[in-house]
């Protein structure tokens, strides 16, 4: 079994597809005002106009149950974050090492945090 996409529920379709494709840099496959798709190496990142407002608050203590932290993978972790800076994207955890990889940690604009690794140096 594999996961096949995952769904982030969005209060602004338009700011949301910029952010991901303009900003995080993933390929746009298709686009509708409810419902989004991004291509990845994996699993198709969906966005979902979602009904109910969310809080915009950036959540820096535990995760409540019921919610998922998405994890992308980047061949160049330094570029992304110099990127992500430029961009103005709130960032919760620096690029450091976690576990033998480099992870930083970044905040969408309806406040999801996402996290990114670099690509495992070979030795």
């Amino acid at each position: 079994m594999k996961i096949n996409y995952v769904i982030v529920f969005v209060s602004n379709m338009k700011r949301s597809v910029n952010f991901y494709e303009n900003v995080v840099g993933l390929p746009l496959k298709f686009e509708t005002t409810h419902w989004t798709e991004f291509e990845t190496e994996g699993a198709t990142l969906a966005l979902h106009l979602s009904e109910v407002a969310q809080t915009s608050e950036i959540n820096t203590g535990p995760e409540p149950t019921g919610r998922c932290r998405p994890g992308f993978q980047v061949s160049n972790l330094d570029e992304f974050h110099k990127r992500m800076t430029v961009n103005n994207v709130n960032c919760n955890q620096e690029p450091k090492e976690v576990f033998g990889a480099m992870i930083a940690q970044y905040v969408d604009p309806d406040g999801m945090v996402f996290s990114v690794a670099g690509e495992m140096q070979k030795l």
